[in-house]
């Protein structure tokens, strides 16, 4: 992975996504720190790299952060996105750590679904709808 970062070519690619199962950070309390090892290895090399965003599941629910490196907000982090609300037999995690940290924009135990969408090199948008067709949270991600 190392290698591959280090070759992407960021006018050619004016986003990096990076997708995996566990998410590193996460408020609610289902899998709690179960990408914890997995973070502490890997995540000063995404944050290095300048990842724009990365979206996980495995919680069956929706959480956004603000931009983040190492459990605090930082306006050169990373956007971390759980989207793992799509659906299951299990139902959704419902239950969140209390207070919400500071580092989670927003978060919410629905079935839902999101989209996003590349303007153009300095602007794209993040949006998440609920199952039923309403956005429930969006932002804007700036370059």
């Amino acid at each position: 992975l190392k290698n591959d970062l280090s070759k992407v070519n960021r006018i050619n690619t004016p986003w990096l996504l990076v997708f995996f199962h566990n998410p590193w950070y996460n408020s609610n309390t289902a899998h709690q720190n179960e990408g914890e090892a997995m973070r502490q290895s890997m995540e000063e090399m995404l944050y290095n790299s300048k990842v724009d965003i990365v979206f996980s599941g495995h919680v069956h629910a929706y959480e956004r952060t603000h931009k983040i490196y190492n459990y605090n907000i930082d306006p050169s982090g990373i956007h971390y996105v759980v989207i793992g609300d799509g659906g299951n037999r299990e139902g959704l995690a419902t239950n969140y750590i209390d207070p919400q940290p500071s580092w989670s924009a927003f978060r919410q135990a629905e079935y839902g679904y999101g989209t996003f969408t590349a303007h153009n090199s300095t602007h794209a948008f993040w949006q998440w709808f609920r199952d039923v067709n309403s956005t429930e949270d969006s932002y804007w991600l700036y370059h």
